[in-house]
């Protein structure tokens, strides 16, 4: 009782080709095989990607600009207005 004879793995199998037809199981196993395929391409494409050398981010150099268009000036000049806006409103 505690196990399933071969009679019924065969009736098992009959009723689930039955159910679903050989031609739904052969293209649902295609489907995963698919899946696989395209899971194991990622996983090859990031690899590739890790292996790649890192490039420096490039720096904007400033030293021939004017101070207006370095980032301590746009940020100065916002506090000081900031700082005209809140007087005239109290």
């Amino acid at each position: 009782m505690g196990s399933m004879s071969i009679w019924h793995w065969i009736v098992v199998i009959a009723v689930v080709l039955l159910l679903f037809g050989r031609n739904k199981i052969s293209d649902l196993m295609g489907d995963v095989a698919q899946g696989i395929k395209a899971f194991k391409k990622g996983m090859a494409d990031e690899d590739k990607a890790a292996d790649l050398p890192k490039t420096d981010p490039k720096s904007i150099d400033a030293a021939g600009k004017d101070a207006a268009a370095t980032p301590n000036a746009n940020l100065r000049g916002r506090a000081e207005t900031e700082r005209k806006i809140e007087g005239s409103l109290s």
